[in-house]
């Protein structure tokens, strides 16, 4: 399966479980944007970048990248979002069906990578777990969450 279409199933889930929650769903033309989606939430529009992560087989966690790509003929580029980008990011794990929802200073303060972790046996809490099906995060436009 290639990444496009990865990123096609991602958005998606992401639309469905949005209309699961009650928003609605709005899709810009074209993909010139450095969102996918708008989610309209009791009348305020709020931007979405939707993620498809993979599996890494050495580390066992799933993986996520946080920066925008932009491919054309010739080459590959890859560039870090800015804050004015997006509202949030919805990072999807297609083989559990789970959304990760980050707000988008805490998606960018991330390095190039965002591990998810969703291994049962772990030594510490992941920065991450917090953001582990965050949707009231969303419905409550609360962008702090204690990763203590």
């Amino acid at each position: 399966m290639d990444t496009k279409l990865k990123g096609d199933i991602a958005e998606q889930a992401a639309i469905l479980q949005a209309m699961k929650h009650g928003f609605g769903v709005l899709k810009p033309i074209g993909d010139r944007l450095p969102y996918d989606l708008v989610f309209d939430v009791s009348g305020l529009l709020l931007k979405i970048q939707v993620k498809s992560a993979w599996l890494d087989l050495p580390s066992g966690n799933y993986v996520v990248d946080n920066r925008r790509t932009k491919t054309n003929r010739r080459m590959m580029l890859r560039e870090a979002y800015q804050s004015s980008d997006f509202d949030f990011a919805l990072a999807y794990i297609q083989e559990i069906d789970l959304f990760y929802i980050f707000p988008v200073d805490v998606f960018i303060g991330y390095g190039s990578e965002i591990h998810l972790v969703e291994a049962e046996k772990r030594q510490r809490r992941p920065r991450s777990a917090p953001y582990r099906n965050a949707w009231t995060l969303i419905l409550t436009q609360n962008t702090s969450v204690d990763t203590g």
